[in-house]
C-alpha cells in the first residue's frame, strides 16, 4: 500500500497528533543488550545505538539522555518517497525557532519537538493544513 506523494494533499491532510508522553534520546555502546528496554525506536550508528524512549524508562534504566521532547505524529499516510513534506514542516517550525528531529515510519512521519514548545508546534502544523504550499 503506497502513500500519498502530492505535497498539497500531504499538507492539507497532515492531521498532527500530540503524544502525551515525554521522550528522550539516549546512546548506548554498540552491542548493548537493549531487548529489555521499552523502546520507541533504535537506530544503529557507528558511534553506538541511538535510542528513543520515554523519559520515565530512561530514568528507570539509569541511562544518560538528552532532548526531552514530545512526539507529534502526522496522521497523513505519506509515501516513503514523497518529496517536500519534511522540508515544508521543518521550515515552518524553524521560522519560529523550534527544532525538530523527524523519523519516518512506514505509514507516517513523526516529529520530536522540545517538550516546552510542543503546543506551539502543534498550532504551526495545524496552520499548514489550512494554507498548504
Amino acid at each position: 500500500m503506497s502513500g500519498e506523494r502530492d505535497l498539497g494533499r500531504l499538507l492539507s491532510g497532515l492531521t498532527p497528533v500530540l503524544d502525551a508522553d515525554t521522550y528522550v534520546f539516549a546512546c548506548v555502546p554498540a552491542g548493548t543488550d537493549t531487548a529489555h528496554f521499552s523502546l520507541l525506536m533504535q537506530f544503529t550508528e557507528e558511534e553506538g545505538e541511538t535510542l528513543i524512549l520515554t523519559e520515565e524508562t530512561a530514568k528507570k534504566e539509569g541511562l544518560a539522555y538528552e532532548f526531552p521532547c514530545r512526539r507529534i505524529t502526522l496522521s497523513v499516510h505519506s509515501a516513503l518517497d514523497a518529496a517536500g513534506l519534511m522540508a515544508a514542516v521543518s521550515a515552518a517550525l524553524a521560522a519560529k525557532d523550534i527544532p525538530v528531529n523527524p523519523v519516518a515510519g512506514y505509514y507516517h512521519d513523526h516529529l520530536f519537538v522540545p517538550d516546552a514548545r510542543a503546543d506551539e508546534a502543534m498550532e504551526i502544523l495545524k496552520s499548514l493544513t489550512s494554507s498548504p504550499c
